[in-house]
């Protein structure tokens, strides 16, 4: 069978979802952030799986993939990594740190420090690390996994706005329907754990994947919709910084990603609305009296989407 981006998802989708219940536009979301290559914020309360998905993603594709448990006394060295003297050869050797792997699961980022949480402006960028003046590239294709729990502030620090714009999504995982948590309950206790799957795809077959989505055909009219969507934003008076051109670009990169999901080489104005809360709710700061008034970018987002009007599209799914 060819390996097209819809057989890859549907086979990484089938891998992850042997242990991930109930939960298939989540997957579908989180796959999407892969073949697009952009870093993926999970956040959630506690015990809702953001782990769980987040390990059998690095689990179902082969390549290196690491684990950061961000805390407090975490430094940057431990991420980025450290310029070694080695005695016997009297140079310095760079010892590679957390960041240098295909998949890296950030698990709890908000409990860094700010210090700490910096050393990832870089590379989530550019892709790359500098230390003591040299940069070092990590391996391709590179993706950051991160979770935080958005309702405890104790020992937790608040990611800058510099750091939430470098994520092209954030979703939340959410509860599951009763059927899926008995099945999730009756996985755990018969021993079903992301530990035990196996890769269903090559990091070749992946960066093969990544680099057909990003010959996906864009119309002029889609990219004209999602520019006017982040455009709009920043207009808006509930708004005090709207969404940057990194977030319109942000915008047709998760719809490439989700297109291709659904097995199309095209991008539909349903795909840019489909991943406009992911892509732009965590870009937007709001107005302190639209804080004051319990506002939420969400609703910011649903009433940008009301406003703005999207291209006519004869194709669908």
């Amino acid at each position: 069978m060819t390996l097209t981006p819809r057989v890859a998802f549907e086979q990484i989708a089938e891998n992850v979802q042997s242990v991930v219940r109930g939960k298939p536009e989540v997957v579908r979301l989180t796959v999407a952030a892969l073949f697009a290559e952009g870093h993926l914020l999970m956040e959630d309360v506690p015990g809702v799986g953001k782990t769980t998905i987040a390990r059998c993603l690095a689990a179902s594709i082969g390549g290196r993939w690491s684990r950061i448990q961000f805390t407090p006394d975490l430094l940057p060295g431990d991420i980025t990594g450290v310029m070694v003297y080695h005695q016997n050869t009297e140079r310095f050797q760079f010892h590679p740190g957390g960041i240098f792997a295909n998949v890296v699961l950030a698990d709890e980022i908000n409990r860094g420090t700010p210090k700490t949480q910096a050393a990832l402006l870089e590379v989530m960028a550019e892709r790359r690390v500098t230390v003591d003046s040299v940069g070092q590239a990590v391996p391709r294709p590179f993706l950051v996994v991160a979770t935080q729990n958005p309702i405890e502030l104790e020992g937790t620090y608040r990611l800058p706005e510099a750091q939430l714009d470098r994520f092209l999504m954030r979703i939340s995982v959410g509860y599951p329907d009763l059927e899926s948590e008995m099945r999730v309950v009756m996985g755990d206790c018969a021993g079903v754990t992301p530990d035990e799957l196996k890769p269903v795809l090559s990091i070749a077959d992946v960066q093969q994947v990544i680099d057909e989505v990003r010959k996906s055909h864009l119309a002029p009219e889609i990219v004209n919709y999602a520019v006017r969507l982040a455009a709009a934003s920043r207009s808006h008076p509930d708004v005090r910084y709207g969404a940057s051109p990194r977030g319109s670009i942000a915008l047709i990169r998760a719809a490439q990603g989700l297109a291709a999901t659904f097995g199309r080489d095209f991008v539909t104005p349903d795909d840019v609305k489909d991943v406009a809360h992911p892509v732009l709710d965590h870009r937007l700061v709001l107005t302190p009296d639209a804080e004051l008034n319990q506002r939420r970018t969400a609703d910011i987002v649903d009433e940008l989407l009301g406003a703005t009007a999207a291209p006519m599209a004869a194709m669908g799914r």
